[in-house]
């Protein structure tokens, strides 16, 4: 028996950081949506009481750094399943790109090792697991939009009618959240992005309102450290994004587009810029 699961990227719309909490994480507001690029996983069962994960993509770990691989691991454990998985993973995602490509993968793990396995854990269930991997992976497990709150675990969904295009950028450099996260302060903020109103725009489907409310007070401290991340995000408006803003810490830049007349030369602009480059749809 095989099992198959999509695992699409997630982009930030908005993203603000408080505070950081007495357990060391920071405490955020962040709306976020999920786009047609995805990675796609087949899980088959074995016999043996092993995990084993093999990817096309020969830049990735295959073993207990895989956030896949410590996902299967959690549910073994914790519902004590004696029967082992073959995970193939198809990685599209550029990784460490502020897209959520490791939590996808974990959530679509949880996800299909549920029904691989005849668990019947339910959505919350498998939720409060993916917690447990990283804080973006709840979201990540039910998809759609959501305004995420705590450390990102916390979600309200968000009705999200938009349809447009989305252009994803990555420069040819990784980022490290820890790094980005360390590096910020909440008293260098000029102005905090507003989850509220970003709520209230997607709800209303007024594209150009979401455009306006994009902000991400990330952007600044990751700008200061890789300023390609700055140029790309200028050329992508001047090409004729109708908005961009980088995801989570980056270093990936998405522009929404509207008319999908602009979507060809927006493409071609940036691939003079970086090789990684996608023209999407956004999932709503």
């Amino acid at each position: 028996m095989k099992i198959y699961e999509k695992a699409p990227a997630k982009i930030n719309l908005m993203l603000d950081v408080l505070h950081k909490r007495p357990d060391g994480f920071h405490e955020v507001e962040m709306v976020m949506t999920m786009v047609d690029l995805a990675d796609r996983l087949e899980m088959s069962a074995l016999p043996r009481n092993t995990i084993i994960i093999t990817s096309q993509a020969g830049y990735i770990p295959l073993d207990e750094k895989n956030l896949a691989f410590q996902a299967a691991r959690l549910i073994k454990d914790r519902y004590d399943v004696q029967s082992g998985v073959h995970i193939h993973l198809d990685k599209k995602i550029p990784v460490a790109a502020g897209l959520a490509g490791g939590s996808s993968d974990a959530a679509a793990t949880l996800r299909g090792l549920n029904r691989l396995w005849n668990l019947n854990i339910p959505v919350h269930e498998l939720q409060e697991l993916g917690a447990e991997l990283g804080s973006d992976v709840p979201f990540c497990v039910t998809g759609g939009t959501a305004l995420a709150t705590g450390r990102g675990e916390k979600l309200t969904k968000v009705d999200n009618p938009l349809s447009c295009w989305v252009i994803l950028a990555k420069p040819p450099i990784n980022v490290s959240t820890a790094e980005v996260y360390g590096k910020f302060r909440v008293a260098d903020v000029k102005e905090h992005p507003s989850a509220g109103k970003m709520v209230e725009a997607l709800q209303a489907g007024d594209f150009g309102a979401v455009c306006g409310r994009l902000g991400n007070v990330l952007e600044e401290v990751t700008l200061k450290l890789h300023p390609q991340v700055s140029q790309l995000k200028e050329a992508m408006l001047k090409l004729g994004a109708d908005g961009a803003l980088m995801s989570g810490s980056g270093p990936t830049v998405f522009g929404l587009v509207y008319k999908e007349s602009k979507v060809a030369r927006i493409y071609n602009g940036l691939r003079g810029f970086c090789r990684e480059v996608y023209a999407v749809r956004l999932l709503t």
